[in-house]
């Protein structure tokens, strides 16, 4: 009690700003330069004499970029506790200010998730991700709370999914998805990784599926991607009983019956008399299904049962999907996923954006073709390249030299995240640094992706880099925030 007394002293005798990590500041700063050289790269056009004019996007970010600077002071002078007692009015207060962008008047591109003030346009969906942090963070940490606890594992999740509700009801479908990077941070809290494996099953069923739909397996009537797809689902059961039931067993039982059968009957397809096996593999699974589920009320192991639960909504996700692709995603959603899977080119279309971003960061090269010599960039062949496609620009004026030390300055800023929230003496600062850490990887890992052909393109801000006020705005709220909740977390009170 005496040593955590002296740890109060220590932190007040130190005062905010020394107890600041300046690391994570200085990158930060960094970040911003380069964001702006990249922005005037992307938004600049030949005979240009002023970069800082305020009728130029460059001018315009130097604003942002300077408001982020004040902003970023304010959030630091407020006491840490602030941020605790108040999470869940800010919380109240963004899902608010969502529900009511809903019914915004102004559309723009097809979205309503903006709110236009005079010259002033606002994202709300780019602050309520830390308002939602923070709100996660209380909940997460009052007595008492556990994630294997369904009521309180059910308000977590709500706690997420209304504000994608909300978003997704404004068609912005891109900063929706941004939501599900907090499961990182539930894995990290002790959320069972069953969940994030289902996740990715789930994503694997939907490539292969719809990618190999009407590719034919050797000289049967069935598809690869239906063959593979139910192969993976059975196979991924007889594993997880394995693991979750440890009863290694009946798992290879499992998986000898339903590779052998699937085998055997694809051998009497092709050598004997051909018929789609599909039929044969749908048999076994629901048969698996209802083995599951008696070994789950045989022998009261309820793992037995959540794997059966696992093994009947992969089956009905996989036979969903193709009727979610075609009749209930947007049309130009559709085209999107077919481009990324190679299912259609339209390069003059739905491809186009990748494409040239692409041939951008080819013709950078290995150092680049210069500050503000980009031709892809200077003929505006890159449409959004100052916002979600600004990754191409630095790839084309910087190289492949440029774009790898963007790239490893975002990892020393992950790295020093996630040293900072293990490092927390609160569950609702480790939360929240965590709940940073995961919207920063998301947003980095889709938007590069994106810029490279390798991730859907869902329009999604490069943090720190791309152009605009609420992005920018939203990004130091973050970051911040959390900075702030570290400087005091000697001076916590439990």
């Amino acid at each position: 009690m005496q040593s955590y007394g002296n740890n109060i002293a220590k932190g007040k005798e130190k005062g905010v700003l020394r107890s600041l990590d300046w690391w994570t500041i200085l990158i930060y700063v960094a970040l911003l330069t380069f964001g702006w050289i990249s922005v005037c790269g992307a938004s600049y056009t030949y005979g240009e004499t002023d970069l800082l004019s305020l009728s130029a996007r460059s001018g315009m970010q130097i604003v942002w970029i300077g408001t982020s600077f004040l902003l970023g002071l304010t959030l630091l002078l407020l006491d840490d506790r602030f941020y605790d007692t108040f999470a869940y009015v800010l919380f109240a207060l963004l899902l608010l200010l969502l529900f009511a962008t809903i019914f915004n008047p102004h559309s723009i591109k097809g979205s309503r998730s903006w709110l236009v003030l005079g010259p002033l346009r606002l994202q709300p969906a780019e602050f309520a991700k830390f308002a939602t942090a923070l709100a996660l963070a209380k909940f997460m940490s009052k007595y008492g709370y556990d994630i294997h606890r369904w009521k309180d594992f059910a308000i977590t999740l709500a706690i997420i999914f209304t504000p994608m509700l909300f978003i997704v009801m404004q068609r912005e479908t891109g900063s929706a998805l941004v939501y599900f990077s907090f499961f990182l941070m539930l894995y990290r809290e002790g959320m069972t990784g069953s969940i994030l494996f289902t996740g990715v099953a789930f994503v694997i069923y939907f490539v292969v599926g719809i990618r190999y739909a009407d590719t034919m397996l050797l000289y049967t009537p069935i598809s690869v991607g239906k063959f593979i797809v139910l192969l993976l689902i059975q196979v991924f059961s007889g594993f997880m009983v394995w693991i979750y039931c440890e009863q290694r067993k009946q798992a290879l039982r499992i998986l000898g019956v339903c590779l052998g059968v699937t085998i055997a009957s694809l051998a009497f397809s092709i050598y004997v008399m051909p018929f789609d096996i599909f039929w044969v593999q749908i048999s076994l699974s629901v048969l698996l299904i209802g083995y599951l589920s008696w070994q789950a009320l045989d022998s009261r192991i309820m793992n037995y049962f959540w794997i059966a639960a696992f093994t009947l909504g992969s089956v009905v996700f996989f036979n969903m999907a193709d009727y979610a692709l075609n009749n209930i995603l947007e049309a130009h959603q559709r085209t999107r996923i077919n481009v990324l899977l190679g299912l259609e080119e339209d390069l003059k279309g739905a491809g186009y954006n990748v494409h040239q971003s692409e041939i951008a960061i080819g013709s950078g090269g290995l150092e680049g073709k210069g500050f503000l010599n980009g031709t892809q960039t200077k003929l505006k062949y890159v449409p959004e390249q100052d916002t979600d496609f600004i990754f191409c620009t630095v790839g084309e004026e910087e190289g492949f030299i440029g774009a790898a030390g963007v790239l490893l300055l975002f990892l020393a800023l992950i790295l020093r995240l996630i040293h900072l929230a293990e490092r927390q003496i609160s569950t609702f600062g480790r939360v929240y640094g965590y709940c940073v850490l995961s919207i920063f990887l998301f947003h980095l890992f889709i938007n590069v992706g994106m810029v490279l052909g390798l991730t859907p393109v869902i329009g999604i801000p490069l943090p720190f880099f791309s152009y605009g006020g609420s992005s920018l705005w939203g990004f130091t709220f973050l970051l911040f925030i959390f900075l702030r909740i570290d400087a005091g977390r000697n001076m916590n009170r439990q």
